[in-house]
């Protein structure tokens, strides 16, 4: 491609000589086809943005994940994405950003990379050249055969007025004349765990094939077991060290090295979260915008302590400092917007996708009264505050939680220009239904700790509780219904999204399918029989059905759209920062804590795909977007 003279391309659209301008066959236009290239801008790769593009059929993000799962074995596409974000290593967002080769201010770009290219009848060797103007003085130009695209960079905010004259063969020419303009999206996400997407790191942990011990101080006793130890873990694997000796804190720091990686570790934020999946989407369906992601939302967060206040971090990075907390939500979108509006006066949200209240109500809570049972476990959690009933999750519903909702709803308003419409409340997926029933008691899916039982009675209590009082009050709060206070409910209203539930109802965490895959049918024993209970044996080879734990696939899809504890054991295996914090890292409390606060009874990727298809017409109906349309089935590009 050659640059050439303004003079040279304005003789050629205005004066073509005595040549007559060839005119397209009838019902046939020659069109400039333009698209902005990486254009979710979180990503720094364009190989990784077009890998989503290629997964897109049109039919959903649920089936996109399904493909792209097949394309990586159930390992998860983000496995290597994780290393390519513009965001620290703690998860914080870059103000400059290295996309693509460009250096880019991320939340006030100054321009975006897109490519044209002409559509239409065009006979062999046909050379075009082009002009972009955009008031800039000279505009950008050049000239290249037709059948080749032109790369350039447009302004924000700014339109491009493209020109390209047609030069056939037989030097007679055509021209076209479309507007470019790239609309950037701002779109912040803000919640708790359900709007993160815990239970679903970005790079699982590695299991290893050998067994790693735990102990279980019963009274006097001493109880101990073996699961799957991390690749990489060098250290003593048995349960000799003394608890609290130099050579168990050092265990501590070498086995949290070996861990899962998350784009936020501290708010296991992750790719696979719905919120993100949602506008990934936007962008991934349509080529003409640009979509700048706000990451907020954290695990734990409850409105008071999470969205207006600072909250506990959940884990360290793998490397790099660890912040003993999170700042505030709604003061780092603060900060973020008056950071862009520092170089964008007229930078505003487009919109905010919102999911919390379940910690605010102590969710966590029920879900360790249903499923640890009598014993030092259940006695430390009571003790620590850990447990709730679902009376007590109601009380709260009924008193405390309107009044913070309604604190939410007056700070976030003001932050969306005023039309709460655009603050799109996700409901949840009831995690505890198969067939429209309440799971049954048991230890299916429990049995990675010893402890565990699913109590049938307490269970029923919950899965009742969330249906029939906690989703319906969410819904109420958002809508400004069933006499919820909201000063102007025309604009206080949020645009709610559950249409989800439906199919939540029969993807609980105890769903199974013949065509679940067969690591799960074979090693996770309905009956919680899963893990070898002679502590000879389970060393070296922990599992029952004899098979290797490195075969499991944490993103293969499932019947079951809800991490189980045994999931989360095989795919995160947390151990949270600061609660009941063990004496060493064979203490069997961190794998109760681990599963109750560390994704367990949270969406998996499949789940969080659905809940995205749900949220997406509602984004596109605010955005004024069209709906996608089927395309042509392709290879997916391979995993770098």
């Amino acid at each position: 491609m050659r640059i050439i003279a303004i003079a040279a391309f304005a003789a050629l659209l205005a004066c073509p000589g005595t040549e007559t301008a060839a005119q397209p066959a009838a019902g046939e236009e020659l069109q400039i086809a333009w698209q902005v290239k990486n254009r979710f801008r979180l990503f720094r790769s364009d190989a990784d943005f077009e890998r989503h593009v290629a997964a897109d059929h049109g039919d959903g993000v649920l089936a996109a994940e399904h493909r792209l799962a097949a394309a990586s074995d159930g390992r998860g596409w983000a496995t290597d994405t994780i290393d390519r974000l513009c965001v620290d290593a703690s998860g914080k967002l870059q103000e400059t950003c290295q996309r693509d080769g460009e250096r880019e201010n991320y939340l006030a770009p100054q321009d975006h990379r897109i490519v044209a290219r002409l559509t239409g009848p065009m006979p062999a060797g046909a050379t075009c050249t082009w002009s972009f103007d955009d008031g800039t003085i000279p505009p950008q130009q050049a000239t290249a055969p037709c059948t080749e695209e032109v790369r350039l960079r447009v302004r924000y905010g700014k339109p491009t007025i493209a020109a390209v004259g047609i030069t056939r063969p037989d030097n007679s020419v055509d021209h076209a004349t479309p507007e470019i303009r790239v609309r950037d999206l701002l779109i912040a996400g803000l919640g708790n765990s359900i709007a993160s997407g815990e239970g679903n790191p970005d790079r699982p942990v590695a299991l290893a094939d050998e067994g790693f011990c735990f102990r279980r101080f019963l009274g006097s006793g001493l109880s101990e077991y073996f699961r799957p130890s991390r690749v990489g873990y060098d250290g003593n694997k048995a349960c000799d060290d003394t608890p609290g000796s130099p050579g168990a804190a050092t265990a501590v720091g070498e086995w949290n090295r070996r861990g899962a990686r998350w784009l936020s570790a501290a708010c296991h934020r992750s790719l696979y979260g719905y919120q993100i999946r949602t506008a990934l989407a936007l962008a991934v369906q349509n080529s003409h915008i640009a979509v700048t992601y706000l990451p907020l939302a954290c695990t734990g967060a409850t409105i008071d302590a999470g969205l207006f206040s600072s909250h506990r971090a959940r884990e360290c990075p793998l490397t790099g400092d660890c912040a003993g907390s999170v700042p505030a939500q709604l003061t780092q979108l603060q900060e973020a917007l008056a950071s862009a509006r520092r170089r964008q006066p007229d930078r505003n949200l487009d919109l905010v996708l919102l999911t919390v209240g379940a910690n605010d109500i102590k969710f966590s809570g029920m879900v360790a009264d249903v499923i640890v049972a009598s014993g030092v476990e259940r006695t430390l959690f009571q003790q620590s505050g850990l447990i709730a009933s679902a009376a007590q999750a109601e009380q709260i519903l009924n008193h405390e939680f309107p009044a913070s909702f309604t604190k939410l709803r007056t700070a976030l308003k003001p932050v969306v220009g005023g039309d709460m419409s655009r603050v799109i409340y996700v409901s949840y997926g009831h995690p505890g239904l198969h067939g429209g029933k309440a799971c049954p008691g048991g230890r299916d899916g429990l049995d990675v700790h010893p402890a565990f039982t699913a109590d049938a009675t307490r269970m029923r209590q919950v899965a009742d509780f969330v249906q029939d009082k906690f989703l319906p009050k969410v819904k109420a709060l958002a809508r400004c219904e069933a006499g919820t206070i909201c000063r102007d409910p025309g604009s206080d209203r949020m645009t709610f999204v559950d249409s989800h539930q439906a199919a939540f109802a029969s993807h609980g965490f105890c769903a199974r399918a013949d065509s679940d895959p067969e690591f799960d049918r074979e090693c996770f024993s309905t009956k919680g029989e899963s893990f070898d209970p002679n502590p000879v044996t389970a060393a070296t080879a922990p599992l029952a059905c004899g098979r290797r734990p490195s075969e499991f696939r944490p993103y293969a899809p499932r019947a079951r759209w809800i991490r189980t504890a045994n999931d989360n054991y095989f795919t995160a295996m947390t151990f949270p920062q600061g609660l009941l914090q063990p004496s060493d890292i064979h203490d069997a409390t961190w794998g109760a804590i681990s599963a109750v606060y560390g994704g367990a009874i949270h969406p998996s990727a499949e789940g969080h795909a659905a809940m995205a298809d749900a949220a997406l017409p509602a984004a596109r109906e605010l955005l004024e977007l069209k709906a996608p349309t089927a395309v042509t089935a392709a290879p997916l590009p391979p995993l770098r």
